[in-house]
């Protein structure tokens, strides 16, 4: 297995909460989540829409802001960090897959993973990145010229190419098909593991959990079930 557990956790939750709106029309997203993820864990998560998968995601990953609790990402309290904090922790620290690619079509293959980069060999990075994920003929081609697959390749890649230490991923064969999805799936687990990087995937595809380190089932904003994996699978052999 993966998973680093000589050290600190790399991701830490606290009793952490989001509500969203107020009074009548409340929405409790998450209830008071204690989790820990382990440096180098692949973990997946579970859960029927609407169950808080997105919204766990989005505060680890900085992009809102927690209700209440703590939530740490190597040592660093995200919780406190206000909008510049948490945009130069997204930049330094998080690659995003997301299901829908979020890829620039005015921007070239190259382009598009330069844009994250790390400064001063950007170009350089980004390219190893897209020959890494099978794109080094394909540099010089808008989003509109790639396949389905092709596209979220260069997502991968785009996610890598900074070097973050946590890998978070939304759905991210929920647009491919299962051979394009299989492939996706196996180089964001060959790359993560090599670049020693922690990843948590979402998803509501029960069959992707059989890759991972480790599996958490999450039911109306609560994690009800935390199941280690002793024999995780190849990519190549899932079926859904």
């Amino acid at each position: 297995m993966r998973p680093r557990r000589e050290s600190e956790p790399a991701i830490v939750l606290r009793g952490a909460t989001k509500t969203y709106g107020t009074g009548e029309v409340a929405v409790r997203a998450l209830r008071s989540v204690d989790l820990e993820i382990w440096p180098e864990e692949f973990v997946v998560l579970l859960g029927p829409s609407g169950s808080g998968k997105t919204t766990l995601l989005n505060l680890i990953g900085g992009i809102e802001p927690a209700g209440g609790g703590e939530i740490l990402v190597d040592g660093r309290d995200v919780g406190a960090l206000d909008e510049e904090g948490r945009t130069r922790y997204r930049r330094e620290t998080v690659g995003f897959i997301f299901q829908f690619f979020n890829l620039i079509p005015t921007l070239t293959a190259l382009e598009n993973v330069e844009l994250v980069a790390e400064l001063g060999d950007g170009p350089d990075r980004a390219a190893e990145m897209l020959r890494r994920v099978g794109l080094g003929e394909r540099l010089d081609h808008f989003p509109a010229q790639l396949s389905g697959g092709e596209q979220q390749r260069v997502a991968v890649a785009r996610a890598l190419a900074s070097g973050p230490h946590v890998l978070l991923g939304d759905e991210p064969t929920g647009a491919l098909d299962l051979e394009t999805g299989r492939t996706v799936l196996g180089l964001l687990h060959e790359l993560s593991h090599e670049l020693h990087q922690t990843v948590l995937l979402v998803t509501h595809n029960a069959s992707i959990a059989r890759m991972a380190d480790r599996v958490l089932r999450l039911r109306d904003g609560e994690i009800v079930a935390d199941e280690p994996n002793s024999s995780p699978e190849d990519a190549a052999a899932l079926e859904w």
